[in-house]
């Protein structure tokens, strides 16, 4: 039964966001006992609601944040002038705006970070023009709920496929998917080479699954959601069961633009503007932002008052700074015979020989490889090959689509201080409230890295028979959904915003668990780690609750 609170009643968590952390928080702390509201911008979508449509959901922001609406500036630097999103293209940092949040459209890649992961600065050392630093959390710590997130949120893949997989307390709940034309190419080229492919787990439900149905292949993973249910998504997984235990309140079309306090520094509960657009109080014990890396920080710094003149848990000054992305490099192969890799899910095998950094590279950098589909249909006929042009030329292109795949390469993304989520001086949203500005610019290593790892891809696609193979240029990102590092962790108030257990060090009450909290990038894929932090932080806040610390 679901619960609905008062905006007078004192509510023990009010959490803001219901994606992957703000899911996984709702339900641990509801079934912990406490009274929770979930605050979503977004609205509440049903599987029937999820369409096939690929110009509502990649070009007309069908269920992410909209320019028109929620406008964001972009700059490389911070001498640069920001300029607004241009028409027809998606905002600078891209996330869905729905219950469930972007793990309603993710593709589902659900990669642990490996032991490295966690203590890189110790082992590596300093790099020139980044703020590297080691987390202050381990891999072991973080395995028990690597675990949870494998059985609770439910990830399909294949224990011990790989020479280098980290250790693991439990096996898979469910088998990987059936492999795609595209895995089966990505394993032939790999093993020639003396590499190590193994399945790609996702978190997508390969067999029935704690009453939701398995993957029926429709192809429409990426960018979408899901019609049956079969992605892991907090809408399908998390929320029901938090709303389950009577304790939590899921509000939706609730914008929160406002974190208040009270005289004695702590938080008191949240401003937002309901569905029309009128601003209301939501009292709270105690604050969780789960908003995602670009809108927690956005709204810390609208949160500043004569006490946190900065911002909101800013004393550091780093709210918003280390804005990491994730690199990458797409190559493409085509190949005699057709793979339609339109269908099913986007990954099913994945090389991770090249996950370490290597000194003797001469840059920082690591990360995998996998065999997907890429774009659908409509995206591939918008883009191709450098010097493509039209007429043969582009007939060619679109007729090679069905014997093409893509070996997509997933990489680091270093912490840099002036990469970063601010708040632009003009620019206002549909609510009035100051615009995202972003300022982003890769460093050196990155493009490095990405170029090298690409050239890895060429080398695979090449033995595993392709005709033709081409390369999507390795530059500077502009888009990004990975939205890292704008509150780091640490055990250092003067270089971090939250302590190894998500509790700001400013404000005793006040807790961020999503990926603006990561220290280091990983190697592409986030999502299981942000959901592994939030069980952690979870156990840890409920404790610490019952024991009359928040």
């Amino acid at each position: 039964m679901t619960r609905t609170y008062k905006d007078s009643e004192a509510v023990d968590f009010l959490i803001v966001g219901s994606g992957a952390a703000g899911g996984v928080m709702a339900r641990e702390l509801s079934r912990a006992g406490f009274a929770v509201v979930v605050m979503e911008q977004g609205p509440r979508l049903r599987s029937q609601d999820f369409e096939h449509d690929e110009l509502k959901y990649w070009l007309a922001n069908g269920i992410t944040n909209d320019p028109a609406v929620s406008p964001q500036t972009y700059r490389k630097t911070p001498a640069d002038v920001a300029q607004k999103t241009a028409p027809g293209r998606p905002n600078a940092l891209w996330y869905a705006r729905t219950v469930g949040g972007s793990s309603v459209h993710f593709t589902a890649n659900f990669w642990r970070f490996h032991p490295v992961d966690f203590k890189e600065r110790s082992l590596l050392g300093g790099i020139a023009g980044s703020a590297f630093e080691d987390w202050p959390i381990t891999y072991e710590e973080l395995e028990p709920y690597y675990t949870k997130v494998d059985w609770e949120i439910g990830v399909s893949g294949l224990a011990g496929a790989h020479p280098n997989e980290p250790l693991r307390s439990k096996p898979y709940p469910m088998p990987p998917m059936p492999v795609k034309s595209s895995g089966v190419l990505l394993e032939r080229g790999a093993r020639k080479l003396g590499l190590h492919p193994f399945p790609a787990p996702l978190a997508i439900a390969s067999v029935p699954y704690r009453g939701r149905a398995a993957c029926i292949h429709c192809g429409f993973c990426m960018g979408f959601g899901c019609e049956v249910g079969a992605k892991s998504s907090t809408l399908f997984t998390m929320i029901p069961e938090a709303e389950a235990s009577g304790r939590c309140e899921v509000r939706t079309g609730c914008y929160v633009f406002r974190v208040a306090t009270n005289t004695r520094a702590r938080v008191s509960g949240v401003h937002y503007f309901d569905p029309d657009k009128r601003e209301r109080f939501q009292a709270a014990k105690a604050v969780v932002l789960c908003a995602n890396g670009a809108e927690t920080p956005r709204l810390l710094l609208m949160s500043e008052t004569s006490q946190f003149p900065q911002g909101l848990a800013n004393s550091s000054g780093l709210v918003g700074k280390h804005l990491m992305f994730n690199q990458g490099a797409g190559t493409f192969g085509v190949f005699e015979h057709e793979l339609n890799e339109f269908k099913s899910v986007q990954a099913t095998r994945l090389v991770h020989d090249f996950y370490d950094a290597d000194p003797k590279r001469g840059f920082y950098g690591g990360g995998g490889i996998d065999a997907r589909i890429g774009p659908n249909p409509i995206l591939w006929s918008l883009a191709g090959p450098e010097g493509m042009g039209w007429g043969k030329s582009y007939k060619d292109h679109l007729r090679s689509f069905p014997r093409t795949m893509l070996a997509a390469g997933h990489t680091t993304s270093l912490p840099i201080e002036t990469n970063s989520v601010t708040l632009d001086p003009d620019v206002k949203d549909a609510w009035g409230m100051p615009a995202i500005r972003c300022t982003h610019k890769e460093h050196p290593d990155d493009l490095k890295f990405a170029a090298w790892l690409q050239e890895r891809a060429v080398e695979i696609l090449d033995a595993a028979g392709a005709q033709k193979i081409w390369r999507e240029p390795v530059a500077e990102f502009d888009v990004s959904v990975h939205l890292l590092g704008t509150c780091r962790m640490g055990n250092d108030p003067k270089r971090s915003i939250v302590d190894r257990f998500h509790r700001t060090h400013d404000v005793p009450n006040l807790f961020i668990c999503d990926g603006s909290s990561f220290v280091t990038s990983g190697r592409g894929q986030p999502t299981m780690t942000i959901q592994a932090l939030a069980f952690r932080a979870a156990k840890h806040i409920a404790r610490s609750a019952r024991q009359g610390e928040v």
